[in-house]
């Protein structure tokens, strides 16, 4: 039964280090990944040439407070090469200080492993108090239990997940049937064996631009997505086929994100698809999915064509109360802007949000994100090229490409302000993955980027204006522990925003789980109210702005 509570609210969870400032409000954005000690380079595939497939898409990042500290630590995933690894090559987990500097603690959380990763997500699927970890590969995927020590333990096989080999892709947990514990799915890209796959330039689907390339995806084998349903027990059975999950076929399914697109109380599963139809899982509330993307109008654009999708950002940009969908494309064709009218039902509005013009990169991880504080989200995606081979004969068309910020100015309109933004955003990479989250506690949205063969770059966001701002930190007790699923609604003035606790997004990666919202001029939220998972209602008044607050679910007093 649903509760309504109301509740003056209390301390920080950790205290800020945000001052207010003035000069110009931008964004500003400084690499300081060497100055906090991210220097390993990440591994996967060649560097000047990529044979197969399997070498370009490359890996999500997460923000992830693997200690419970109140500080964001990162998980940085890498691949291999087709000779073989190189000295160096593996996933990496790295512990924030505090200071603005990272201490590399992979070796002692027993996470040193080299694998063909894919996609990356966090929840805590035992609900044991520690957010675990789960990988999608090319090969098996893996789930790490968080020992809540600082240690993990691989448990992929006595959890009922080793399953066959496939190309594991996008990742998310999620409560699908709101029993309290956490689900898993998993979307597969291809079908990929490099001893029958052709080599480049063998057919048209191996050719760019009348450039031998890599082959695919078309004319690759698709896969086939999994749902694991927990058990409560510490394992899963897979229900991909009664569920309905596994029934759109003939798709390159990449990143997936479960949210509740259509405000029924139950999540659903939005899959961005490369060259092929996105999918929209409706969750029919009993145990079952159905994809209604193509009546829901998120399959294709609005002329009708599939398009090349990997990275997605989730919000409420038009502030209705609904979650809307931004998703990233290939070169040649613009990014997507999908307007969410309300019970599941989209519009794409790419061109009068200003969107048209964006046709020079490849684009991958993204985000939905209030830059600057001022209660409008703004977008902020990264780009890279997957043909290292084509810019000796394209000059338009480079491997390594510049981040792009788009600020939002109210009404679904945007502008594009990377130039001015900093030299983070206008320095090249060939990024894919990229995650959102406040590292420094300093009350603005920082960026980890996954670069190809390259450090990361730890971009800070360096904001300078009299902007407030809100984060808040949910901790589910009937409902899973990690509150994936919760949806909040934050009230300052005439200004509504909601946003919902997502595991994946972005291009296979994990933001933050601590929900931010710009608050402008305001200085206090005049109410938050959260929609839990299991369905219970509070409602906090008069929150006072620039704090980062831990709450509980069913601790809310009248």
């Amino acid at each position: 039964m649903k509760r309504r509570d109301v509740l003056k609210l209390p301390a920080l969870l950790v205290p800020s280090m945000y001052a207010g400032k003035t000069a110009e409000s931008l964004p500003n954005f400084v690499d300081v990944a060497a100055k906090a000690g991210l220097n390993h380079p990440v591994v996967y595939g060649g560097v000047d040439h990529k044979k197969y497939i399997i070498e370009t898409n490359g890996c999500g990042v997460a923000f992830f407070d693997f200690d419970h500290d109140g500080w964001l630590d990162i998980f940085l995933p890498g691949g291999s090469r087709l000779d073989g690894a190189p000295p160096g090559a593996t996933n990496r987990l790295y512990k924030n200080n505090r200071d603005g500097t990272f201490t590399d603690v992979t070796r002692k959380a027993g996470l040193e492993r080299v694998a063909w990763v894919s996609g990356v997500c966090i929840g805590d699927y035992n609900n044991d108090g520690f957010d675990d970890l789960f990988l999608s590969c090319w090969g098996h995927n893996i789930l790490y239990r968080n020992n809540g020590d600082g240690t993990f333990t691989d448990v992929t096989k006595q959890a009922g997940l080793l399953g066959p080999a496939r190309w594991g892709a996008g990742c998310t947990f999620i409560d699908y049937n709101r029993d309290g514990f956490l689900d898993l799915f998993v979307s597969t890209y291809l079908e990929f064996d490099p001893k029958t796959a052709p080599l480049p330039g063998a057919s048209e689907n191996c050719m760019w631009k009348g450039i031998a390339v890599n082959c695919g995806p078309k004319g690759l084998p698709t896969g086939r997505n999994v749902l694991y349903r927990n058990n409560g027990d510490g394992t899963f059975t897979d229900v991909s086929e009664i569920s309905g999950i596994a029934k759109p076929d003939k798709r390159y399914a990449m990143t997936a994100v479960a949210a509740d697109f259509d405000d029924d109380g139950w999540p659903d599963i939005f899959v961005a698809c490369d060259s092929t139809p996105s999918i929209l899982y409706k969750n029919r509330h009993d145990g079952t999915f159905i994809d209604i993307a193509l009546e829901a109008g998120v399959a294709y654009n609005e002329d009708g064509r599939e398009q090349a999708g990997m990275g997605v950002g989730i919000g409420d940009v038009f502030h209705s109360g609904h979650l809307d969908i931004f998703k990233t494309h290939f070169a040649d064709d613009t990014p997507i802007l999908y307007r969410n009218r309300g019970q599941g039902a989209f519009e794409d509005v790419t061109t009068k949000a200003s969107l048209g013009p964006l046709t020079r990169y490849v684009g991958w991880g993204a985000g939905l994100v209030d830059l600057d504080n001022d209660g409008q989200l703004d977008i902020f995606f990264v780009n890279g090229n997957v043909y290292p081979e084509v810019e000796q004969y394209f000059e338009d068309y480079h491997y390594k490409s510049p981040r792009v910020i788009l600020l939002g100015r109210g009404g679904g309109k945007f502008e594009d302000v990377s130039l001015r933004c900093g030299p983070g955003i206008n320095a090249r990479h060939s990024s894919r993955g990229c995650a959102f989250g406040d590292f420094d506690n300093d009350g603005d949205i920082d960026a980890i980027v996954w670069n190809m063969n390259e450090p990361p770059s730890l971009l800070r966001n360096d904001v300078r204006n009299d902007n407030h701002w809100l984060k808040l930190k949910l901790i589910g007790t009937r409902s899973n522990r990690t509150a994936l699923g919760a949806r909040v609604t934050v009230t300052a003035g005439d200004r509504r925003q909601v946003q919902e606790v997502l595991s994946q997004s972005s291009f296979y990666s994990q933001n933050d789980l601590r929900l931010h919202f710009g608050l402008g001029a305001a200085t206090q939220a005049d109410s938050v109210e959260i929609r839990w998972p299991l369905g219970l209602t509070e409602v906090y008044r008069n929150v006072a702005a620039n704090q980062i607050l831990s709450l509980t679910e069913g601790k809310a007093k009248a």
